[in-house]
């Protein structure tokens, strides 16, 4: 059997507020393994969204261990961590995050310039991702000009852009309505599964979590 994509053992979070300590993660323990999409279930507050930023080596303060494609993000410093973040993980948030002065094609181009891609190798792959998702038309339109299901699904090309081993998406289709939303998230499965990337889904969801291979449950801290 494959080596997981990331390995969760342990993971802890916990904050102050005055004199109250407020323990969100209480010990997660969690493997995806390649190719797999995962849901996260869970109302909100119930820390999916920081669960997510721990995995995504967004944000330190974490107790236990996070390994990511059989590197152990707690032994890295800061740079190194980066450097795991940009080579094996994608990110899709509830809101898109596009540039707003760049067009669809432009905002999939960027992330792979950054990663050491030459224009023209970003260029056909951003075409590609765009085309899969149905924005063959629409690759020279600023966000500003696109729908919100739009933007989204460029949000989608965006992240699967460099070919990470996990995306990681928080709520992805939590600010559309919900004929829209369930498209993107067709189209979202349809793509992650084609390119063999695994995924950690947040969602309150029951209905589209259903439609992913695994579903857990964060409840009190602890997954079930």
């Amino acid at each position: 059997m494959s080596e997981p994509v990331v390995r969760i053992v342990g993971l802890t979070r916990s904050f102050e507020q005055g004199d109250v300590r407020i323990d969100v993660l209480r010990g997660i323990d969690l493997s995806v393994r390649p190719g797999e999409i995962v849901a996260l279930l869970g109302a909100s507050g119930s820390g999916k969204s920081t669960m997510l930023q721990a995995v995504g080596l967004l944000e330190g303060g974490f107790g236990g261990k996070i390994e990511i494609a059989g590197h152990d993000a707690s032994r890295m410093n800061g740079d190194e961590r980066a450097e795991l973040r940009r080579d094996h993980l994608g990110f899709v948030y509830q809101f898109h995050h596009l540039l707003p002065d760049f067009n669809a094609i432009e905002n999939v181009v960027l992330p792979q310039l950054v990663a050491g891609r030459s224009q023209e190798e970003a260029e056909l792959r951003a075409r590609e991702l765009l085309a899969a998702l149905g924005l063959g038309e629409r690759l020279h339109h600023r966000p500003s000009k696109l729908s919100g299901g739009e933007q989204q699904r460029v949000a989608v090309a965006r992240a699967l852009a460099n070919r990470p081993q996990l995306v990681l998406a928080d709520e992805p289709t939590g600010n559309l309505d919900e004929a829209t939303a369930e498209k993107v998230l067709d189209q979202f499965l349809k793509l992650v599964r084609g390119e063999g990337s695994a995924a950690l889904v947040a969602t309150h969801n029951e209905r589209l979590a259903a439609a992913m291979d695994r579903v857990v449950r964060l409840h009190d801290g602890v997954l079930t």
